[in-house]
């Protein structure tokens, strides 16, 4: 039976305000209806982006009578790690989520030897509906507050700097949900990872990428923000036939339009387009999809695309599979003819599911 997507959550009531939900002026104007001067909004910024504390407790530059009055008010508790899995010798850890609600959602912490990478969630599960995706098939539950992304970062980075001596230099959009689905939370996001301290953790937009299926009005939109993070295009396959089975937002946006807009992105920011092609045996894997897929690509967007080819992980219940090596290096190599580079993702966390597609937040 054909799922149906779901482009917006269900209406479920959202988290309480935090303090990350807010801006500048948010800010501002929250210190103020406690009745604190400006400079306290300030104050619990740098605690917030610069010392990566979330627990009015442990700031210390804070009168003590005013902790717990904010912690009840700005900071409440909105995620709780309910457990933590580790692969690939510790460099690969994912946290599942709980929120107040009940929501479990999932990210995964992953250390590399010249960069370190968070892979969050924008959404409790996802509508898009994808039948090879773990995430997909579960369904959306409903989006995360602006706050609840924000904390899956901090989360990261205070781990790091804490067990590791390190900094995070890496966010990919590339957990649960579509982002482009959840646009005002996430672009407000975006702005907070890219903002100078105190405004936000100063991360370069070049190293934030978002991850969608090809919703091809938010993919202009967000060209249009003048943010420059990287846009990486979850393609799948060549043609629309096929596309629309693995990618049911096709039957809405098709291969041309999620193209056209993957080039207006690539126009108005002078960013490269990153293309995921996850290889699935004897269903997208062809010679002749791998010479389409390149020809395509290079027609559409020239030099400004790299194609990650991601190598199929399971996922339960799943009667597909992974390409076989040969097959994969043949593809690789028919697209790289068309004039389009391409090379294949090094996936981490598969054996704890922690890998694409594999995210399912369970309890």
């Amino acid at each position: 039976m054909k799922q149906e997507l779901v482009f917006e959550a269900p209406r479920r009531q959202m988290p309480p305000r935090h303090f990350a939900d807010l801006d500048e002026a948010g800010r501002l104007q929250a210190v103020a209806d406690l009745g604190l001067p400006a400079f306290r909004a300030k104050q619990l910024a740098n605690q917030y982006y610069g010392r990566l504390t979330a627990d009015p407790a442990a700031m210390t530059d804070l009168p003590a009578a005013l902790r717990g009055r904010l912690a009840e008010t700005l900071f409440p508790t909105l995620l709780t790690a309910v457990r933590q899995i580790e692969c690939d010798a510790g460099e690969t850890r994912k946290t599942l989520w709980r929120a107040g609600d009940g929501t479990t959602v999932e990210s995964v912490l992953m250390r590399y030897p010249q960069r370190n990478t968070v892979c969050i969630s924008s959404q409790a599960g996802c509508g898009m509906a994808c039948p090879f995706c773990a995430t997909g098939q579960g369904g959306l539950t409903r989006n995360l507050s602006a706050a609840e992304i924000l904390e899956q970062v901090r989360a990261a980075a205070a781990t790091l700097r804490d067990e590791h001596g390190d900094r995070l230099s890496n966010i990919v959009f590339m957990g649960m949900g579509e982002p482009l689905a959840n646009y005002n939370r996430v672009i407000s996001v975006l702005r907070r990872i890219i903002a100078a301290p105190p405004n936000g953790f100063g991360i370069s937009a070049r190293s934030v990428t978002v991850s969608t299926v090809g919703l091809a009005p938010a993919i202009r939109r967000l060209a249009d923000e003048g943010l420059g993070v990287t846009l990486a295009l979850s393609l799948h396959a060549p043609d629309d036939e096929l596309r629309d089975t693995l990618v049911p937002v096709n039957n809405r946006w098709n291969l041309a339009e999620a193209l056209d807009a993957a080039r207006y992105y690539a126009d108005t920011t002078g960013r490269r387009i990153s293309v995921e092609y996850a290889l699935i045996r004897d269903v997208n894997d062809q010679p002749w999809r791998a010479d389409l897929l390149g020809k395509k690509l290079h027609a559409a967007l020239g030099p400004l695309v790299h194609v990650n080819l991601i190598p199929l992980n399971p996922t339960p219940g799943s009667q597909w599979d992974a390409s076989p090596k040969p097959v994969e290096r043949e593809f690789v190599r028919r697209v790289r003819a068309k004039g389009v580079t391409c090379t294949v993702r090094d996936t981490r966390g598969r054996e704890i599911a922690a890998a694409c597609g594999q995210l399912a937040a369970e309890g």
